[in-house]
Protein backbone atom coordinates (compact mmCIF):
# COMPACT_ATOMS: atom_id res chain seq x y z
CA UNK A 1 0.00 0.00 0.00
CA UNK A 2 1.23 3.39 -1.09
CA UNK A 3 0.37 6.47 1.04
CA UNK A 4 -1.94 7.79 -1.15
CA UNK A 5 -3.77 4.48 0.19
CA UNK A 6 -3.53 5.47 3.38
CA UNK A 7 -6.60 6.18 6.36
CA UNK A 8 -8.46 8.50 6.22
CA UNK A 9 -10.74 10.40 8.43
CA UNK A 10 -13.46 10.17 6.39
CA UNK A 11 -13.61 6.10 6.45
CA UNK A 12 -13.17 6.13 10.47
CA UNK A 13 -16.04 8.70 10.31
CA UNK A 14 -17.99 6.46 7.99
CA UNK A 15 -17.20 3.28 10.63
CA UNK A 16 -18.53 5.62 13.34
CA UNK A 17 -21.90 6.23 12.08
CA UNK A 18 -21.04 9.84 11.40
CA UNK A 19 -22.89 12.04 9.31
CA UNK A 20 -20.46 12.90 6.33
CA UNK A 21 -21.65 16.36 5.99
CA UNK A 22 -19.85 16.91 9.26
CA UNK A 23 -16.14 16.01 7.60
CA UNK A 24 -15.44 19.49 5.94
CA UNK A 25 -15.44 20.86 9.70
CA UNK A 26 -12.38 19.63 9.88
CA UNK A 27 -8.91 20.85 9.01
CA UNK A 28 -5.34 19.26 9.00
CA UNK A 29 -1.80 20.72 9.99
CA UNK A 30 -0.02 18.73 7.73
CA UNK A 31 3.76 18.03 8.92
CA UNK A 32 6.22 16.23 7.39
CA UNK A 33 8.51 14.57 9.45
CA UNK A 34 5.77 13.14 11.87
CA UNK A 35 5.68 9.63 12.49
CA UNK A 36 7.72 8.26 9.92
CA UNK A 37 7.60 4.97 8.27
CA UNK A 38 6.98 2.76 5.78
CA UNK A 39 3.41 2.72 6.34
CA UNK A 40 1.06 5.12 6.81
CA UNK A 41 1.08 5.86 10.59
CA UNK A 42 0.43 10.10 10.00
CA UNK A 43 -2.40 9.25 7.98
CA UNK A 44 -3.82 6.52 10.50
CA UNK A 45 -2.38 8.39 13.96
CA UNK A 46 -4.10 11.60 12.06
CA UNK A 47 -7.25 9.88 11.37
CA UNK A 48 -8.45 8.70 14.79
CA UNK A 49 -7.28 11.92 16.42
CA UNK A 50 -9.73 13.42 13.93
CA UNK A 51 -12.48 11.27 13.97
CA UNK A 52 -12.40 11.81 18.04
CA UNK A 53 -12.41 15.48 17.75
CA UNK A 54 -15.08 15.66 15.45
CA UNK A 55 -17.12 13.29 17.67
CA UNK A 56 -16.55 15.58 20.43
CA UNK A 57 -17.27 19.15 18.98
CA UNK A 58 -20.94 16.80 17.44
CA UNK A 59 -21.55 16.21 21.45
CA UNK A 60 -20.58 19.40 22.17
CA UNK A 61 -22.50 21.27 19.79
CA UNK A 62 -25.81 19.04 20.14
CA UNK A 63 -25.72 19.43 23.83
CA UNK A 64 -24.68 22.99 23.39
CA UNK A 65 -27.79 23.53 21.30
CA UNK A 66 -25.81 25.04 18.33
CA UNK A 67 -26.85 25.13 15.03
CA UNK A 68 -23.50 24.21 13.55
CA UNK A 69 -20.63 21.85 14.92
CA UNK A 70 -17.51 23.47 16.00
CA UNK A 71 -14.75 23.77 13.38
CA UNK A 72 -12.16 20.67 14.48
CA UNK A 73 -8.41 20.96 13.63
CA UNK A 74 -5.78 17.88 13.58
CA UNK A 75 -1.79 19.22 13.91
CA UNK A 76 0.27 16.47 13.14
CA UNK A 77 2.70 18.10 15.29
CA UNK A 78 0.51 17.44 18.63
CA UNK A 79 -1.00 14.14 17.01
CA UNK A 80 2.89 13.02 16.64
CA UNK A 81 3.93 14.47 20.26
CA UNK A 82 0.59 12.54 22.06
CA UNK A 83 1.58 9.18 20.00
CA UNK A 84 4.46 8.50 22.40
CA UNK A 85 3.26 10.63 25.36
CA UNK A 86 5.10 7.68 26.99
CA UNK A 87 8.01 8.68 25.99
CA UNK A 88 7.76 12.14 26.69
CA UNK A 89 6.69 11.67 30.12
CA UNK A 90 9.17 13.14 32.59
CA UNK A 91 8.73 12.56 36.81
CA UNK A 92 10.65 14.80 38.52
CA UNK A 93 13.14 15.03 35.28
CA UNK A 94 13.00 11.53 35.86
CA UNK A 95 12.21 9.41 32.35
CA UNK A 96 10.38 6.20 32.23
CA UNK A 97 11.77 2.91 31.50
CA UNK A 98 8.89 1.83 28.73
CA UNK A 99 9.88 -1.90 28.10
CA UNK A 100 11.26 -4.58 30.47
CA UNK A 101 15.00 -6.64 29.38
CA UNK A 102 12.94 -9.74 28.01
CA UNK A 103 10.23 -7.74 26.38
CA UNK A 104 12.23 -7.61 22.87
CA UNK A 105 12.56 -9.31 19.66
CA UNK A 106 14.50 -12.88 19.93
CA UNK A 107 16.20 -15.21 17.47
CA UNK A 108 14.66 -18.36 16.62
CA UNK A 109 15.94 -21.68 15.25
CA UNK A 110 13.68 -21.14 11.62
CA UNK A 111 13.03 -17.32 12.45
CA UNK A 112 12.31 -14.31 14.63
CA UNK A 113 9.74 -14.13 18.15
CA UNK A 114 8.43 -11.22 20.47
CA UNK A 115 8.02 -11.50 23.61
CA UNK A 116 6.05 -9.25 26.37
CA UNK A 117 7.01 -9.73 29.86
CA UNK A 118 6.86 -5.93 31.80
CA UNK A 119 4.23 -7.03 33.79
CA UNK A 120 6.13 -9.15 37.11
CA UNK A 121 3.64 -12.06 36.17
CA UNK A 122 3.77 -12.22 32.18
CA UNK A 123 7.75 -12.52 32.91
CA UNK A 124 7.28 -15.65 36.07
CA UNK A 125 5.07 -17.37 32.80
CA UNK A 126 7.50 -16.64 30.13
CA UNK A 127 10.34 -17.92 31.88
CA UNK A 128 8.20 -20.72 33.19
CA UNK A 129 6.92 -21.69 30.01
CA UNK A 130 10.87 -21.83 28.88
CA UNK A 131 11.90 -23.83 31.78
CA UNK A 132 13.68 -21.43 33.14
CA UNK A 133 14.70 -19.95 36.45
CA UNK A 134 13.15 -16.66 37.91
CA UNK A 135 16.38 -14.99 37.45
CA UNK A 136 17.15 -15.84 34.29
CA UNK A 137 19.36 -13.84 32.45
CA UNK A 138 18.95 -12.38 28.81
CA UNK A 139 21.68 -14.25 27.72
CA UNK A 140 19.76 -17.96 29.20
CA UNK A 141 16.49 -16.74 26.89
CA UNK A 142 17.83 -16.09 23.80
CA UNK A 143 20.47 -19.59 23.99
CA UNK A 144 16.64 -21.26 24.97
CA UNK A 145 14.75 -19.71 22.30
CA UNK A 146 17.47 -20.08 19.65
CA UNK A 147 16.52 -23.87 19.81
CA UNK A 148 13.38 -23.53 19.18
CA UNK A 149 11.61 -22.86 16.14
CA UNK A 150 8.76 -19.33 16.82
CA UNK A 151 5.46 -21.03 16.75
CA UNK A 152 6.48 -23.61 18.89
CA UNK A 153 7.58 -21.05 21.79
CA UNK A 154 4.28 -19.01 20.55
CA UNK A 155 1.82 -21.81 21.44
CA UNK A 156 3.97 -23.25 24.79
CA UNK A 157 4.35 -19.60 25.89
CA UNK A 158 0.69 -18.85 25.42
CA UNK A 159 -0.33 -22.35 26.69
CA UNK A 160 1.41 -20.78 29.97
CA UNK A 161 -0.60 -17.69 29.84
CA UNK A 162 2.50 -15.95 28.86
CA UNK A 163 3.05 -13.40 26.25
CA UNK A 164 5.11 -14.55 22.92
CA UNK A 165 4.18 -14.08 18.84
CA UNK A 166 6.10 -15.65 15.87
CA UNK A 167 6.94 -13.23 13.32
CA UNK A 168 4.68 -13.46 10.64
CA UNK A 169 4.79 -11.66 7.18
CA UNK A 170 1.84 -9.94 5.71
CA UNK A 171 0.92 -12.95 3.55
CA UNK A 172 1.01 -15.49 6.38
CA UNK A 173 -1.23 -13.29 8.14
CA UNK A 174 -3.49 -13.25 5.72
CA UNK A 175 -3.16 -17.06 5.42
CA UNK A 176 -4.14 -17.59 9.53
CA UNK A 177 -7.61 -17.98 10.51
CA UNK A 178 -7.57 -14.99 13.12
CA UNK A 179 -6.07 -12.28 10.13
CA UNK A 180 -9.45 -13.72 8.14
CA UNK A 181 -11.72 -13.29 11.00
CA UNK A 182 -10.42 -9.17 12.11
CA UNK A 183 -10.07 -8.47 8.36
CA UNK A 184 -13.83 -9.51 7.57
CA UNK A 185 -15.09 -7.46 10.60
CA UNK A 186 -16.01 -3.72 10.50
CA UNK A 187 -13.36 -1.06 11.52
CA UNK A 188 -15.35 -0.56 14.92
CA UNK A 189 -17.76 -2.88 15.70
CA UNK A 190 -20.94 -1.16 17.14
CA UNK A 191 -24.41 -1.78 17.76
CA UNK A 192 -27.41 -1.91 20.38
CA UNK A 193 -28.14 -4.69 22.89
CA UNK A 194 -31.94 -3.94 23.49
CA UNK A 195 -33.86 -1.07 23.86
CA UNK A 196 -33.79 1.79 26.87
CA UNK A 197 -35.64 4.92 27.00
CA UNK A 198 -33.33 7.78 25.64
CA UNK A 199 -30.60 8.82 28.01
CA UNK A 200 -31.23 12.70 29.06
CA UNK A 201 -28.07 14.80 30.34
CA UNK A 202 -27.82 18.41 31.11
CA UNK A 203 -27.21 21.50 28.33
CA UNK A 204 -24.32 22.70 28.16
CA UNK A 205 -26.19 26.51 27.78
CA UNK A 206 -24.64 27.02 24.48
CA UNK A 207 -20.79 26.18 25.41
CA UNK A 208 -19.09 23.22 24.23
CA UNK A 209 -16.28 23.14 26.09
CA UNK A 210 -17.17 20.33 27.84
CA UNK A 211 -19.23 17.77 25.76
CA UNK A 212 -19.01 14.63 27.97
CA UNK A 213 -19.82 16.63 31.49
CA UNK A 214 -22.34 14.85 33.31
CA UNK A 215 -21.33 11.20 31.65
CA UNK A 216 -20.37 8.63 34.82
CA UNK A 217 -17.19 6.29 33.13
CA UNK A 218 -16.19 3.07 34.76
CA UNK A 219 -12.82 2.81 33.45
CA UNK A 220 -11.92 -0.75 33.45
CA UNK A 221 -9.12 -1.35 31.60
CA UNK A 222 -5.10 -1.48 31.56
CA UNK A 223 -2.07 -0.38 29.61
CA UNK A 224 -2.40 2.01 26.73
CA UNK A 225 -5.01 2.17 24.17
CA UNK A 226 -7.83 1.77 26.81
CA UNK A 227 -6.74 4.47 29.42
CA UNK A 228 -5.96 6.48 26.54
CA UNK A 229 -9.35 6.01 25.37
CA UNK A 230 -10.66 7.08 28.62
CA UNK A 231 -8.24 9.90 28.90
CA UNK A 232 -9.49 11.16 26.57
CA UNK A 233 -12.93 11.39 28.01
CA UNK A 234 -11.99 12.75 31.11
CA UNK A 235 -10.10 15.86 28.69
CA UNK A 236 -13.72 16.41 27.62
CA UNK A 237 -15.27 16.37 30.83
CA UNK A 238 -16.27 12.53 32.13
CA UNK A 239 -16.22 11.72 35.54
CA UNK A 240 -13.93 8.81 35.26
CA UNK A 241 -12.97 6.61 37.50
CA UNK A 242 -10.61 3.86 36.83
CA UNK A 243 -10.79 0.59 39.21
CA UNK A 244 -8.32 -2.22 39.39
CA UNK A 245 -7.91 -5.17 41.49
CA UNK A 246 -5.65 -4.40 44.40
CA UNK A 247 -3.48 -7.19 43.61
CA UNK A 248 -2.21 -6.14 40.22
CA UNK A 249 -0.79 -2.58 39.88
CA UNK A 250 -0.28 -1.01 36.98
CA UNK A 251 3.15 0.17 36.17
CA UNK A 252 3.50 3.28 37.96
CA UNK A 253 4.71 5.33 34.93
CA UNK A 254 2.22 3.77 32.61
CA UNK A 255 -0.61 4.91 34.79
CA UNK A 256 1.03 8.73 35.29
CA UNK A 257 0.64 9.05 31.73
CA UNK A 258 -2.73 7.89 30.97
CA UNK A 259 -4.27 8.59 34.77
CA UNK A 260 -4.67 12.37 33.37
CA UNK A 261 -8.01 13.62 34.27
CA UNK A 262 -9.25 10.74 36.10
CA UNK A 263 -9.26 9.20 39.90
CA UNK A 264 -8.00 6.03 40.37
CA UNK A 265 -9.47 3.32 42.93
CA UNK A 266 -9.48 -0.26 43.84
CA UNK A 267 -12.04 -2.82 43.69
CA UNK A 268 -11.83 -6.73 44.09
CA UNK A 269 -14.68 -8.10 43.10
CA UNK A 270 -13.53 -11.85 43.90
CA UNK A 271 -12.79 -10.73 47.79
CA UNK A 272 -16.28 -10.97 48.74
CA UNK A 273 -19.84 -9.14 49.21
CA UNK A 274 -18.88 -5.73 49.79
CA UNK A 275 -16.11 -4.93 47.20
CA UNK A 276 -19.03 -6.63 44.98
CA UNK A 277 -22.08 -4.23 46.61
CA UNK A 278 -19.49 -1.39 45.83
CA UNK A 279 -19.17 -2.33 42.46
CA UNK A 280 -22.97 -2.44 41.75
CA UNK A 281 -23.57 0.93 43.59
CA UNK A 282 -21.24 2.76 41.18
CA UNK A 283 -22.89 0.64 38.07
CA UNK A 284 -26.47 1.79 38.90
CA UNK A 285 -25.54 5.16 38.05
CA UNK A 286 -22.79 4.86 35.14
CA UNK A 287 -23.50 6.19 31.85
CA UNK A 288 -20.08 4.61 30.10
CA UNK A 289 -18.31 1.23 31.44
CA UNK A 290 -15.21 0.93 29.30
CA UNK A 291 -13.19 -2.73 29.53
CA UNK A 292 -9.74 -3.69 28.38
CA UNK A 293 -9.40 -7.22 29.38
CA UNK A 294 -9.25 -9.96 26.88
CA UNK A 295 -12.63 -11.60 26.00
CA UNK A 296 -14.44 -13.06 28.29
CA UNK A 297 -12.21 -12.27 31.48
CA UNK A 298 -14.77 -9.92 33.04
CA UNK A 299 -17.70 -12.45 32.28
CA UNK A 300 -17.85 -14.48 35.69
CA UNK A 301 -18.06 -10.78 37.13
CA UNK A 302 -21.19 -10.02 35.16
CA UNK A 303 -19.52 -7.42 33.24
CA UNK A 304 -20.32 -9.23 30.11
CA UNK A 305 -22.02 -6.18 27.83
CA UNK A 306 -25.25 -8.69 27.61
CA UNK A 307 -24.69 -8.41 31.72
CA UNK A 308 -24.67 -4.95 32.04
CA UNK A 309 -27.56 -4.10 29.92
CA UNK A 310 -29.25 -6.16 31.89
CA UNK A 311 -28.54 -4.22 34.78
CA UNK A 312 -28.49 -0.69 33.45
CA UNK A 313 -30.26 -0.43 30.58
CA UNK A 314 -29.04 2.45 28.33
CA UNK A 315 -25.30 2.36 29.07
CA UNK A 316 -22.85 2.44 26.55
CA UNK A 317 -20.29 -0.33 26.96
CA UNK A 318 -16.95 -0.03 25.17
CA UNK A 319 -14.89 -3.14 24.86
CA UNK A 320 -11.59 -3.06 23.49
CA UNK A 321 -9.37 -6.07 22.47
CA UNK A 322 -5.92 -7.08 21.19
CA UNK A 323 -7.26 -9.57 18.28
CA UNK A 324 -10.64 -9.31 18.25
CA UNK A 325 -13.45 -11.03 20.49
CA UNK A 326 -13.97 -13.86 17.91
CA UNK A 327 -11.44 -16.22 15.79
CA UNK A 328 -8.82 -18.74 17.29
CA UNK A 329 -7.23 -16.19 19.06
CA UNK A 330 -10.53 -14.12 20.18
CA UNK A 331 -9.58 -14.98 23.96
CA UNK A 332 -5.75 -14.11 23.81
CA UNK A 333 -4.03 -11.47 25.56
CA UNK A 334 -2.31 -9.30 23.57
CA UNK A 335 -0.02 -5.88 23.41
CA UNK A 336 0.53 -3.32 20.63
CA UNK A 337 3.64 -4.91 20.08
CA UNK A 338 2.37 -8.31 20.00
CA UNK A 339 -0.09 -7.34 16.90
CA UNK A 340 2.77 -5.62 14.80
CA UNK A 341 4.86 -8.73 14.99
CA UNK A 342 1.79 -11.27 14.44
CA UNK A 343 0.27 -8.87 11.59
CA UNK A 344 3.00 -8.49 9.13
CA UNK A 345 3.67 -4.54 10.40
CA UNK A 346 7.44 -5.61 12.44
CA UNK A 347 8.34 -7.55 8.76
CA UNK A 348 7.41 -4.69 6.34
CA UNK A 349 9.44 -1.92 9.03
CA UNK A 350 12.13 -4.29 9.63
CA UNK A 351 14.82 -5.47 7.84
CA UNK A 352 16.76 -9.19 6.43
CA UNK A 353 18.41 -8.56 9.56
CA UNK A 354 15.83 -7.63 11.95
CA UNK A 355 12.30 -7.03 12.23
CA UNK A 356 10.91 -3.69 12.83
CA UNK A 357 8.76 -1.39 14.71
CA UNK A 358 6.33 1.57 14.06
CA UNK A 359 8.03 4.93 15.49
CA UNK A 360 4.78 4.87 18.23
CA UNK A 361 2.79 2.44 19.42
CA UNK A 362 0.19 3.46 17.29
CA UNK A 363 -2.40 0.38 17.47
CA UNK A 364 -2.57 1.35 21.01
CA UNK A 365 -3.15 4.97 20.85
CA UNK A 366 -4.88 5.19 17.25
CA UNK A 367 -7.57 2.49 18.45
CA UNK A 368 -7.75 4.22 22.17
CA UNK A 369 -8.92 7.37 19.80
CA UNK A 370 -11.11 5.61 17.79
CA UNK A 371 -12.55 3.72 20.99
CA UNK A 372 -13.49 7.28 22.72
CA UNK A 373 -14.58 8.91 19.42
CA UNK A 374 -17.26 5.20 19.40
CA UNK A 375 -18.62 5.62 22.72
CA UNK A 376 -18.72 9.69 22.03
CA UNK A 377 -20.80 8.60 18.86
CA UNK A 378 -23.16 6.03 21.15
CA UNK A 379 -23.72 8.98 23.71
CA UNK A 380 -25.10 11.23 20.76
CA UNK A 381 -26.96 8.60 19.14
CA UNK A 382 -28.09 7.53 22.78
CA UNK A 383 -29.47 11.10 23.40
CA UNK A 384 -32.36 10.76 20.39
CA UNK A 385 -33.08 6.96 19.75
CA UNK A 386 -32.15 5.64 23.16
CA UNK A 387 -30.93 1.94 23.71
CA UNK A 388 -28.29 0.34 25.34
CA UNK A 389 -25.25 0.55 23.06
CA UNK A 390 -21.77 -1.40 22.84
CA UNK A 391 -18.20 -0.23 20.65
CA UNK A 392 -16.11 -2.80 19.86
CA UNK A 393 -12.66 -2.10 18.30
CA UNK A 394 -9.46 -4.28 18.17
CA UNK A 395 -5.82 -4.01 17.95
CA UNK A 396 -5.78 -5.99 14.98
CA UNK A 397 -8.14 -4.77 13.64
CA UNK A 398 -6.47 -1.18 13.39
CA UNK A 399 -3.61 -2.85 12.00
CA UNK A 400 -5.40 -4.49 9.20
CA UNK A 401 -6.99 -0.74 8.43
CA UNK A 402 -2.91 0.24 8.56
CA UNK A 403 -1.35 -2.40 6.37
CA UNK A 404 -4.41 -2.98 3.68
CA UNK A 405 -5.94 0.45 3.70
CA UNK A 406 -9.12 -0.84 3.41
CA UNK A 407 -9.63 0.09 0.30
CA UNK A 408 -9.60 3.69 0.73
CA UNK A 409 -7.64 4.41 -2.76
CA UNK A 410 -8.45 8.02 -2.76
CA UNK A 411 -7.25 8.90 0.82
CA UNK A 412 -3.88 10.20 1.85
CA UNK A 413 -2.67 13.45 3.20
CA UNK A 414 -3.18 15.49 -0.03
CA UNK A 415 -6.80 14.34 -0.89
CA UNK A 416 -7.98 14.83 2.28
CA UNK A 417 -6.63 18.26 2.90
CA UNK A 418 -7.92 19.37 -0.67
CA UNK A 419 -11.92 17.79 0.62
CA UNK A 420 -11.60 19.34 3.95
CA UNK A 421 -10.78 22.76 2.94
CA UNK A 422 -7.50 22.43 5.11
CA UNK A 423 -4.22 24.53 5.44
CA UNK A 424 -1.01 23.91 7.43
CA UNK A 425 0.47 27.47 7.22
CA UNK A 426 3.48 27.90 9.15
CA UNK A 427 6.23 31.18 8.70
CA UNK A 428 9.51 30.48 9.56
CA UNK A 429 8.82 32.93 12.96
CA UNK A 430 6.41 30.54 13.84
CA UNK A 431 2.76 30.99 15.32
CA UNK A 432 0.37 30.13 12.58
CA UNK A 433 0.17 26.54 13.25
CA UNK A 434 -1.96 26.55 15.65
CA UNK A 435 -3.33 28.52 18.42
CA UNK A 436 -2.14 28.70 21.96
CA UNK A 437 -2.61 25.38 24.27
CA UNK A 438 -2.50 25.66 28.08
CA UNK A 439 -0.02 28.89 27.53
CA UNK A 440 1.79 27.03 24.70
CA UNK A 441 2.42 28.28 21.44
CA UNK A 442 2.67 25.05 18.75
CA UNK A 443 5.09 26.71 16.32
CA UNK A 444 6.29 25.58 13.20
CA UNK A 445 9.79 23.83 13.46
CA UNK A 446 11.85 25.04 10.44
CA UNK A 447 9.30 25.50 8.31
CA UNK A 448 8.69 26.91 4.96
CA UNK A 449 5.92 29.12 4.43
CA UNK A 450 3.02 28.33 2.18
CA UNK A 451 -0.53 26.43 2.53
CA UNK A 452 -1.05 22.62 1.76
CA UNK A 453 -3.58 21.80 -0.81
CA UNK A 454 -4.29 19.52 -3.90
CA UNK A 455 -2.03 21.35 -6.08
CA UNK A 456 0.85 20.03 -3.39
CA UNK A 457 2.31 23.33 -1.99
CA UNK A 458 4.91 23.11 0.90
CA UNK A 459 4.20 21.42 3.87
CA UNK A 460 5.09 22.38 7.40
CA UNK A 461 7.71 20.12 9.01
CA UNK A 462 7.79 18.29 12.52
CA UNK A 463 10.91 18.51 14.78
CA UNK A 464 10.95 19.88 18.05
CA UNK A 465 7.99 18.46 20.12
CA UNK A 466 8.28 21.19 22.73
CA UNK A 467 4.99 23.58 21.75
CA UNK A 468 3.23 20.68 22.15
CA UNK A 469 4.52 19.57 25.92
CA UNK A 470 3.32 21.09 29.00
CA UNK A 471 4.39 20.41 32.81
CA UNK A 472 2.28 20.54 35.55
CA UNK A 473 2.65 20.15 39.42
CA UNK A 474 1.30 16.60 40.96
CA UNK A 475 0.85 14.63 43.67
CA UNK A 476 3.39 12.02 42.39
CA UNK A 477 5.96 15.41 41.47
CA UNK A 478 6.86 18.12 39.08
CA UNK A 479 5.29 16.33 35.37
CA UNK A 480 6.12 17.01 31.71
CA UNK A 481 3.43 15.39 29.53
CA UNK A 482 2.21 15.36 25.49
CA UNK A 483 -0.74 17.78 25.39
CA UNK A 484 -3.99 16.13 24.60
CA UNK A 485 -4.03 16.21 20.10
CA UNK A 486 -8.19 16.48 20.15
CA UNK A 487 -8.96 19.93 19.68
CA UNK A 488 -11.98 21.74 18.52
CA UNK A 489 -13.48 25.44 18.64
CA UNK A 490 -14.41 26.44 22.19
CA UNK A 491 -13.01 22.80 23.37
CA UNK A 492 -10.57 22.10 26.08
CA UNK A 493 -6.80 22.78 26.06
CA UNK A 494 -5.63 20.65 28.41
CA UNK A 495 -6.80 18.03 31.49
CA UNK A 496 -8.65 19.37 34.68
CA UNK A 497 -6.37 17.89 36.66
CA UNK A 498 -3.07 15.87 36.93
CA UNK A 499 -2.97 12.35 38.05
CA UNK A 500 -2.55 10.76 41.54
CA UNK A 501 -0.80 7.79 43.15
CA UNK A 502 -2.65 3.90 41.83
CA UNK A 503 -5.62 3.32 43.53
CA UNK A 504 -5.52 5.91 45.76
CA UNK A 505 -9.23 7.27 45.55
CA UNK A 506 -11.94 6.26 47.08
CA UNK A 507 -14.22 4.08 44.85
CA UNK A 508 -17.28 6.80 44.68
CA UNK A 509 -18.34 9.22 41.63
CA UNK A 510 -17.43 12.92 42.38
Amino acid sequence: MTHSDAPTTEFAWAALGGDPGLVPRLSTVVRSGALEARLPVRELARACVGACALAAAELGARRAGLADVPEVRVDDGAVATAFVSERHLLVDGRAPVTFAPLSRFWRTADGWVRTHANYPHHRARLLGALGLPDDASVEAVAGCLAERSAVEVESTVYAAGGLAVALRTPEEWARHEQGAAVAGRPLVERGTLGSAVSRSLPPLAGDPLSPAAGLRVLDLTRVIAGPVATRTLALLGADVLRLDPPGLPELADQHTDTGFGKRSATLDLTAGRHDRLVFEELLASADVVVTGYRPGALDRFGLSPEALAGRRPGIVVGQLSAWGAYGPWGGRRGFDSLVQVATGIAAREGSEEKPGALPAQALDHGTGYLLAAGVLRAVTEGLDEGGTRFVRPALARTAAWLTAGDGTGRGGATAEASRSGTTAEASRSGTTAEASRGGTTAEASGSSEGSYSDSGSAEASYGDPTPWLAEADSALGRLRYALPPVSFVGGPGDWSRPPGPWGADSPRWV
